[in-house]
């Protein structure tokens, strides 16, 4: 199993990572508040995402990365591998992200005389606290909801990517950088207007719990979001999702490339 496409995935997630971070927490609180957890994270996670993608497209098609310019995986090969990859991620990805989101949701003022200290004190603590509290599954919370996102949006992310690299570079080259920017930030987008309406299901069933339970699972949550709320609650969060997925994406997308090009 070639381990490039792993380690290239781990270093293009952490830079990307780092350019999009501050999109990720205005929504919610502190501009850089909780930097190093994500990069340290999500690197692994991205790794896992292009590293099982790639070895995918491998078994599906018995082409390496560097031989598929010049005989380019069918859509439908593309599409299998990106869900593939959307649904192993999503189980690395879970524990991290439900950490991530209780953090960041932390409305405990921090540094006020006699006011009370905050519910976690940092990812460790967080998630110590979250086995004490809620078991094992606990980690988990929202996982379903996760796998329900990521595996019909990877397929779409990758997708988009090789659509729009298809239709800008000539058969058998290899994309510019221009070309490879462009096609990963609108892949970025395109993975966000796909994902956005169970990204807040998702992040609604990761914060179930901290009083009490509110739902009794993802359609339960979804059923009682719309009630309260319309279905324009399935849209909360797109435009500043979309505002972040280009410059990571595109990024993440370059780095990976250049990477598996000098290694190559």
């Amino acid at each position: 199993m070639p381990v490039e496409e792993f380690v290239a995935g781990w270093i293009s997630g952490a830079l990307g990572l780092a350019l999009g971070h501050p999109f990720d927490t205005i929504k919610l609180l502190g501009f850089f508040k909780g930097m190093s957890f994500p990069i340290a994270s999500i690197a692994v996670v991205n790794s896992v995402l292009f590293g099982v993608y790639s070895n995918a497209l491998l078994a599906l098609t018995a082409t390496s990365h560097q031989e598929r310019r010049a005989q380019p995986p069918s859509y439908t090969h593309i599409f299998v591998a990106g869900c593939a990859g959307g649904f192993v991620q999503s189980y690395f990805l879970a524990p991290f992200d439900l950490i991530k989101v209780r953090l960041q949701n932390q409305t405990e003022p921090r540094a006020r005389p006699g006011s009370p200290p905050p519910r976690y004190r940092g990812p460790v603590h967080c998630a110590t606290s979250i086995l004490q509290a809620e078991g094992p599954r606990g980690l988990f919370r929202g996982a379903w909801a996760l796998v329900l996102r990521d595996t019909p949006t990877l397929a779409v992310y990758f997708l988009t990517y090789e659509w729009l690299c298809r239709q800008y570079t000539p058969d058998g080259q290899t994309p510019s950088s221009a070309t490879v920017l462009v096609a990963g930030g609108f892949a970025g987008i395109a993975s966000w207007v796909t994902a956005t309406p169970l990204d807040v299901i998702k992040s609604r069933m990761q914060m179930d719990g901290l009083q009490e339970r509110a739902y009794r699972g993802v359609l339960d949550c979804m059923a009682s979001s719309v009630r309260r709320e319309g279905p324009g609650v399935f849209l909360r969060g797109l435009t500043i999702n979309s505002a972040r997925a280009f410059p990571v994406n595109a990024v993440t997308f370059l780095s990976y490339e250049y990477l598996l090009q000098a290694w190559g």
